[in-house]
């Protein structure tokens, strides 16, 4: 089962929740991690609030705040929907897919190795 705040990060999703600057509080701060001078000492990182909710996002992806502030804004926007959808919200449906193929191609994967190794042991015979 998918925690649902973690299902955020798809950008497929079309059927959101609007959310609208009058539910927001936006902040800029200096962000944390590797980058030196440049991130030390400027206020690039932005943390969006949605006051509704209380759901708070913080991204530092880009060194452009404009970048930092609409992808920010796409992912409160996903989290803010999961939050009052849940389970049928289109974000929670699409990770769901996407982990129901990656857990069918481990299967297929784990069938072919066991395949090839049988294989292998029928050449083994064979040959003696």
């Amino acid at each position: 089962r998918v925690p649902l705040l973690q299902a955020a990060g798809k950008k497929n999703s079309f059927n959101l929740l609007g959310l609208t600057e009058a539910e927001l509080k936006e902040q800029f701060v200096r962000g944390d991690g590797p980058g030196g001078q440049a991130t030390n000492k400027t206020n690039n990182c932005v943390v969006l609030k949605h006051i509704p909710s209380g759901i708070v996002v913080k991204c530092h992806q880009t060194r452009s705040v404009e970048q930092n502030r609409k992808i920010a804004r796409e992912i409160l926007q996903e989290k803010v929907d999961l939050f009052y959808k849940g389970e049928d919200s289109d974000v929670f449906k699409e990770k769901k897919a996407s982990e129901k193929k990656k857990q069918e191609k481990k299967r297929r994967t784990k069938e072919n190795l066991e395949r090839k190794k049988h294989f292998k042991e029928l050449q083994q015979l064979h040959k003696k």
